[in-house]
């Protein structure tokens, strides 16, 4: 019960101030659990994003659900899904409920914004230290970098950790990297059930919603099939719900467009955008019942491939494989940070100054990201 607790607070902790997407989340789940606690190893950690990468879903959403279920089984794994997500499903089913008409003034999230410069800054600098040993290593992450900024595909990011797969396979074979030996707390026959169930579901769902015509049931799948079927962050899922709820009528464009504004300002997974979708349509439940359908196929995801995936990652005939997609998911991280966290962000010498601070603070004088953060904050108040 106490690691369960443990794993619950530092979850909440990052969920409370995990902001600018996920990518930026990476980078806080790198520095807490990773530099700080050491529950996983970099290795570790590189398989993990690399899987929740190669994956669809919320991918920082599914590396904190494979760590939860390192550090505490399949209930670690929920509660660290519990943690990381209710600070912003509590915060935007509440605004959702206030039904303001005017528009909020977003001005000082850009200090927040600097505050995820500076955090993935420090990400991908500690992962290229670990995972980039030689010039075959950075040569990986170079060409994942490239073609992340000239290939603006959802699907390319997969393409990307197939590719980095076969030429790891090829260049580090018999190479003896970082190995991820740990007992998986899942077998491989409930891995496999899990991984039935979700395809089950978004397969079966469809055909039995058109056939019965029950609200509820309706509802579930058109959050289950836009949680099942995003790539490439959370930022894609926009325009499946949109589709889903906007061309049908069900939300009116403002209503959307002010919801996805709010979970811009908020901290934690862009997927809780859907409990404002589900309290706008159906209240307070509707909100919670929305944020269960959107995640559930994540974790059915990542607790189904973890068994298989790591046993590969063990293996030493497919080691170089891992090796390579560990470089992979380095260039991954430059790429969002070059676009769309830099791009996004940095306008001017103004916003270029503070986030040199930021990141001096956090690397130069080691304060923890919760007074980056607050720092962030001070910033995006006084000055934005």
């Amino acid at each position: 019960m106490k690691n369960l607790l443990e794993i619950f607070w530092v979850s909440l902790k990052l969920g409370c101030t995990s902001f600018g997407g996920p990518t930026a989340h990476l980078g806080y789940f790198q520095n807490e659990y990773v530099k700080k606690r050491k529950w996983v190893t970099d290795a570790q950690y590189a398989d993990l994003v690399a899987l929740s990468q190669f994956l669809p879903g919320p991918a920082s959403s599914q590396v904190g659900m494979g760590i939860g279920l390192l550090r505490g089984g399949i209930i670690g794994s929920i509660v660290s899904f519990l943690g990381f997500t209710m600070p912003s499903v509590v915060v935007l089913i509440v605004f959702a409920m206030l039904l303001m008409s005017d528009s909020f003034d977003f001005s000082w999230v850009q200090g927040l914004k600097l505050v995820a410069v500076a955090i993935v800054a420090q990400a991908i600098l500690d992962l290229s230290k670990k995972l980039l040993p030689t010039w075959k290593h950075y040569t990986l992450a170079g060409i994942a970098l490239i073609a992340l900024l000239l290939l603006k595909s959802p699907f390319t990011q997969i393409a990307v950790i197939v590719i980095a797969a076969v030429l790891g396979y090829l260049l580090f074979k018999g190479t003896v990297g970082p190995l991820t030996n740990i007992a998986v707390p899942i077998s491989k026959k409930l891995g496999g059930f899990l991984l039935c169930l979700f395809f089950l579901l978004l397969i079966g769902l469809p055909f039995i919603t058109n056939t019965t015509n029950y609200y509820w049931l309706d509802l579930f799948e058109k959050f289950y099939t836009a949680g099942a079927l995003v790539f490439g962050g959370g930022h894609v899922v926009l325009p499946l719900l949109e589709t889903q709820f906007v061309t049908s009528g069900i939300l009116s464009a403002s209503e959307f467009l002010a919801g996805y504004g709010l979970t811009q300002a908020v901290p934690g997974p862009l997927f809780t955008f859907a409990a404002y979708i589900g309290t706008v349509t159906n209240g307070p439940l509707g909100g919670l019942f929305a944020t269960f359908a959107i995640f559930l196929p994540a974790f059915l995801l990542i607790l189904g491939a973890f068994p298989f995936w790591y046993e590969m990652s063990r293996n030493p005939k497919l080691r170089g494989a891992v090796i390579g997609m560990n470089a992979a998911v380095v260039g991954i991280l430059a790429a969002a940070f070059v676009t769309p966290i830099l791009s996004e962000t940095i306008h001017n010498g103004q916003d270029f100054l503070f986030a040199c601070l930021l990141f001096l603070l956090l690397v130069r004088f080691k304060q923890p990201p919760w007074i980056i953060v607050l720092c962030g904050l001070i910033i995006g108040i006084v000055v934005y």
